[in-house]
């Protein structure tokens, strides 16, 4: 099993949760609570993460990882998206310089405040 089935596995299973009965499911609660919870638990769990990797404990970071990226794939959700979509983002980017991929996004970001897009 790869690590792009559990992925988009997992991605497909929260999305399948958006309108569960939050009294059977710890994701539907969080799509019930709305994005600021789920905002808001990211944080927590990447503030985690940041102190698992500062004590340097390769078990505690993986497992603060997965919750970071558990809780990213229910924001996702909760917007109609999943892995798939970043996926397709992540196909995009592959093989472009870092730099100029966000002089690109900057570009783009500048021409829509300029054509009052924003």
């Amino acid at each position: 099993m790869s690590t792009h089935d559990i992925l988009h596995r997992l991605s497909d299973t929260l999305l399948s949760r958006r309108d569960a009965d939050p009294s059977t499911s710890y994701t539907a609660q969080l799509f019930a609570k709305g994005p600021d919870s789920i905002l808001k638990k990211i944080g927590e769990e990447c503030a985690e993460l940041i102190m698992a990797s500062k004590d340097g404990k390769q078990l505690n970071i993986v497992r603060e990882s997965a919750d970071v990226i558990y809780h990213v794939l229910v924001l996702l959700a909760f917007h109609g998206l999943g892995m798939e979509d970043v996926s397709q983002e992540m196909r995009r980017r592959e093989g472009i310089s870092g730099i100029d991929e966000k002089r690109s996004r900057l570009a783009q970001n500048t021409e829509s405040v300029v054509l009052g897009k924003e």
